[in-house]
């Protein structure tokens, strides 16, 4: 289901994210061998309490993304709420104010294109639950990359509409529900 080679796993969600990602992230085990991305819709202007409510129930280390740190793997990195999350070749993690995409900073698309021109193939690219676009052409751009695809059954949303666009950008992701995305992401690490 997901290539051997996979190096990085890269989600993103809006609104319903929270709900999803406490049925996957806390699956992965202290030792999983990849690096987590998150990108998560945060109103700008406010602190975002994503690290201290995940810390809580992940055996993952899980941390808010700061310009130039090394993406380690066996840990969760969330963008920070008004900036827009991206991998460097080098490994890094670099922020930006640059414009909004569809309405969110931090917006899935920019780290998905980011970490599909990093990883290459070695990408995994997880959409889930929301209420727009943001994501889909990302998306499009893992797969463009031989990277793994998965979007959450828009049956199964929260949101549907950010699910939806994905699969209507990029019909050959795989369709899973929560529980078989996270088997998927846990079934990477194992040896």
């Amino acid at each position: 289901m997901i290539a051997a080679e996979a190096r990085a796993v890269a989600i993103g969600a809006s609104a319903g994210a929270i709900q999803a990602l406490l049925q996957i992230l806390p699956v992965l085990p202290a030792d999983y061998p990849l690096p987590v991305l998150v990108v998560v819709h945060l109103p700008p202007g406010r602190r975002s309490e994503l690290v201290t409510l995940f810390a809580a129930k992940c055996k993952l280390r899980v941390a808010e993304g700061e310009d130039k740190d090394p993406i380690a793997p066996g840990t969760v990195t969330f963008a920070p709420p008004d900036y827009h999350m991206l991998v460097e070749a080098g490994g890094t993690v670099s922020l930006s104010r640059d414009e909004a995409v569809f309405f969110s900073r931090p917006s899935i698309d920019v780290l998905f294109e980011s970490a599909a021109d990093a990883y290459g193939p070695g990408l995994v690219g997880v959409v889930l639950t929301g209420a727009n676009e943001d994501g889909a052409r990302g998306l499009v751009a893992v797969a463009e990359a031989g990277g793994v695809t998965i979007v959450q059954d828009p049956a199964t949303a929260y949101a549907r509409a950010m699910p939806e666009a994905a699969l209507a950008k990029c019909r050959q992701a795989q369709v899973l529900s929560i529980k078989d995305i996270a088997a998927a992401l846990l079934e990477v690490g194992q040896p």
